[in-house]
């Protein structure tokens, strides 16, 4: 019982009475520059988000140079006792 073509272009048939021609074209150039808008906006705040996950983590090489100097600066400390 779904709607099938003789359905759909009633429908279209009365929208095309009810609005007219040129509002139809309107109504659709205007539906799709939003639906344009609404996905550049989308892109950009998945590609802000990126840049944000990029500054908040920082590098695996600084984190890891770090790691290292703290681990040497004990292994220091203990040669100098012993010696």
């Amino acid at each position: 019982m779904g709607i099938g073509m003789k359905e759909l272009l009633i429908i279209l048939l009365v929208v095309l009475l009810v609005f007219g021609a040129k509002k139809l074209r309107t109504i659709g150039s205007d539906l799709g520059s939003a639906v344009k808008g609404f996905k550049q906006s989308m892109s950009d705040g998945e590609e802000e988000g990126r840049k944000q996950i990029r500054i908040d983590q920082p590098d695996a090489e600084f984190t890891e140079n770090k790691a290292e100097k703290k681990t040497e600066t004990p292994n220091a400390d203990k040669k100098d006792r012993v010696a």
